[in-house]
């Protein structure tokens, strides 16, 4: 007797868990800490004609390509970030980790239980995206730990941005990737507009952390 569960009744299952985990807990204080690598924080800078942190994180998600989504993912860190724009594109790049990961372990979950045999296309379809985010989940973490260790000036520093942004660069792609393998999913599958929407929010969030890390490395 087949036991598999059919795929959306798991992915409601999936996504109501999911949705109990707040959207300012991806990265709680302590992961914070972590992503900037901090000891001591050098205090933040004076503000000038009350220019304040929230100010900042505004002015600076005007650049990306998604600003209303990069404002609201990045604000909840604005006091941790202090107006440094290497700050800003660390926290970014962590975000963007703590997302995909999230829809990773989402995609997990549905496509170890699904039933194969029922939904070849829909399970491929899964299965296939599951593999490329975890590509991304690496490249991303990558990037992570090479902003986390920046040193150096001039052609060195260069040098390290340059694996940043070929990195998340290549996580975006695979993000795409993840996508664009649902084009032959049927429609009336009820699970694949969640999936290909919430696949979408992390390629925005992964999107401006890689416009903040271009924004950062111009400016070395």
């Amino acid at each position: 007797m087949n036991t598999s569960r059919p795929l959306c009744i798991l992915f409601a299952a999936v996504l109501l868990h999911l949705r109990l985990v707040p959207t300012a807990a991806l990265l709680d204080p302590t992961t914070i800490a972590v992503v900037l690598d901090d000891v001591a924080a050098p205090p933040p800078p004076l503000n000038s004609g009350g220019f304040d942190d929230s100010d900042y994180i505004r002015s600076s998600c005007k650049t990306t390509l998604y600003p209303d989504t990069c404002y609201h993912s990045l604000n909840h860190y604005a006091t941790a970030i202090q107006q440094d724009p290497g700050r800003l594109a660390r926290v970014a790049v962590g975000v963007s980790l703590a997302k995909v990961k999230r829809m990773s372990a989402l995609l997990s979950n549905l496509a170890r239980d699904a039933d194969y045999g029922a939904q070849p296309r829909a399970v491929a379809a899964l299965h296939d995206c599951f593999s490329v985010l975890g590509d991304a989940v690496d490249q991303i973490r990558d990037s992570l730990s090479q902003m986390r260790k920046l040193g150096g000036t001039g052609e060195s520093l260069r040098y390290q941005m340059n694996n940043v942004q070929t990195w998340m660069s290549a996580a975006l792609t695979n993000e795409d990737t993840c996508t664009d393998g649902f084009e032959d999913v049927s429609d009336d599958e009820p699970f694949k507009s969640d999936v290909c929407d919430r696949a979408g929010k992390v390629k925005e969030v992964t999107s401006n952390a890689l416009a903040l890390v271009n924004s950062f490395a111009n400016n070395i």
